[in-house]
């Protein structure tokens, strides 16, 4: 049975989707600007608004502490990126959100018409079946992710018209928080599909699931600030930072799980054919 199929279910979603679009467009646009337009638009203008905040706010916040108050604890001082490198990513990342916040908004729509495995509440299901089914999802995620961003750089035409958009930004003194969602549209929605996928095959709290999309954005950031936490068995920044200098290593999202079973993980701390330094 699909969680989401009752009448009732439905409403639930509905009137949860109306509560964030009142929350946000309440805070940053008068009504007249946005009460009468339909609920997907109403949706989808939520998401884009909320999704250029978070990038701009996070990016900046982000870039202030590690470049300027902790300037030299991080990142060397001839390792930080330009600020016309970090200008170019958020005039890419901008010029994509529009497109980027469709998913979402595209998303919330198949979920409340029924057509999902979503549930409303955590307490239809219960704590701890609510956290075995977001392991799975994550799982799920996880190998999805893998996959489309190694198949970004294995067929030659994916990788030429998307994903070498991304890979301008290749060293320390390009890379930045910002380059995260810097990204051709398209490139950006075939990453993120995964969790669209995981919809129809793992049941997952509603809010959860667009609290996820949303955190991408934080963890994107987080992976190419060129800072190594080596917290295992985390996909750090030192781990994304060798994929953006060998092009074949590295492909995870969250965790070093795929790379480790499909033969493409690099340690930045054993493997030292690739400099330390590579600014």
């Amino acid at each position: 049975m699909m969680w989401g199929s009752s009448e009732e279910y439905k409403a639930m979603f509905v009137e949860e989707t109306n509560f964030y679009n009142r929350i946000i467009l309440g805070w940053f646009l008068p009504p007249m600007m946005w009460e009468n337009l339909p609920h997907f638009f109403q949706t989808w203008l939520r998401n884009y608004i909320g999704g250029v905040f978070l990038y701009l706010v996070s990016g900046f916040l982000w870039c202030f502490v590690i470049y300027y108050w902790k300037r030299n604890l991080y990142i060397p001082k001839d390792c930080i990126p330009t600020r016309k490198a970090m200008l170019m990513q958020i005039c890419v990342a901008m010029k994509a959100m529009p497109w980027y916040t469709l998913l979402p908004t595209f998303s919330e729509y198949v979920i409340e018409s029924g057509g999902t495995r979503c549930f409303p509440r955590i307490n239809d299901i219960g704590v701890p079946a609510y956290v075995g089914y977001l392991l799975i999802y994550l799982l799920i995620v996880e190998f999805g992710i893998y996959w489309a961003h190694r198949e970004l750089h294995d067929i030659k035409p994916l990788y030429k018209y998307l994903h070498s958009i991304h890979h301008i930004y290749n060293k320390q003194n390009t890379l930045s928080p910002f380059a995260g969602l810097a990204f051709h549209p398209l490139d950006g929605i075939l990453q993120a599909i995964p969790h669209f996928f995981a919809l129809f095959v793992v049941p997952i709290h509603f809010t959860t699931h667009i609290a996820l999309i949303f955190l991408e954005a934080l963890w994107t950031a987080n992976i190419h600030d060129c800072i190594h936490g080596k917290i295992w068995p985390i996909m750090g920044a030192g781990y994304h930072t060798i994929h953006h200098t060998t092009y074949r290593h590295n492909y995870g999202h969250y965790t070093l799980l795929m790379d480790w079973m499909f033969g493409t993980l690099r340690d930045p701390t054993v493997d030292n054919d690739e400099p330390k330094k590579v600014c």
